[in-house]
């Protein structure tokens, strides 16, 4: 019987991306709701590997499996690295990313180019019984752009500029963005770590 892995998200891009980047592991990499999970967890880290860690732990305490979390957000720099751990509750976690977007936008509008900076940061915890916890991050730079523009990725892709690729991030292909994104660099980071295991 094939082993599960039980990513703690209700998001189906990240499974998705979690699904293509571990795809060579030989287990079913499911989400809490396909597990049948429906716990309440707090996010009351300070930072994102914290998030990241106490949503795997609240997991392990109902579940056998091989169990990963993420928690992710957009740092602006010109804004005090707002929103930050705070990107999915940003204005209220019932508000629209639309919402969210316009507003950021209008608080960088007088912000130069050069100020713009920008960063994606992922932190993921994974727990596998017997061998413990393990954490890592990815990060990916750009620049908050200027208008809301693509149709791919989710979340605060369409407002997030990768200078470099001279696009936005909601512009890549999803194949492309599982490249270079920063969930996809800690992904990549974990499956590495999850190599050196006997699974």
């Amino acid at each position: 019987m094939q082993r599960k892995l039980i990513f703690a998200t209700g998001n189906p891009g990240k499974l998705r991306e979690a699904k293509e980047i571990l795809r060579e592991f030989p287990f079913e990499i499911i989400s809490m709701k396909e597990a049948g999970i429906a716990v309440e967890i707090e996010e009351t880290g300070t930072s994102f590997r914290e998030n990241a860690v106490l949503k795997v732990e609240a997991l392990r305490k109902v579940s056998q499996d091989i169990i990963i979390a993420d928690d992710s957000g957009l740092e602006i720099d010109a804004l005090n690295k707002e929103p930050g751990i705070y990107s999915a509750r940003y204005l209220g976690e019932d508000t629209s990313y639309t919402i969210k977007m316009n507003h950021l936008l209008e608080r960088m509008q007088h912000v130069p180019e050069e100020q713009r900076t920008a960063r994606f940061v992922a932190a993921v915890a994974a727990y596998v019984p017997g061998h413990g916890m393990i954490t890592v991050e990815g990060v990916m730079e750009g620049r908050i752009g200027y208008e809301i523009k693509g149709i791919y990725g989710f979340g605060y892709d369409p407002i997030f500029y990768l200078p470099e690729r001279h696009c936005y991030s909601a512009e890549l292909l999803p194949e492309e963005k599982n490249k270079i994104s920063h969930r996809a660099k800690a992904l990549n980071k974990l499956a590495e770590e999850l190599k050196r295991i006997p699974l």
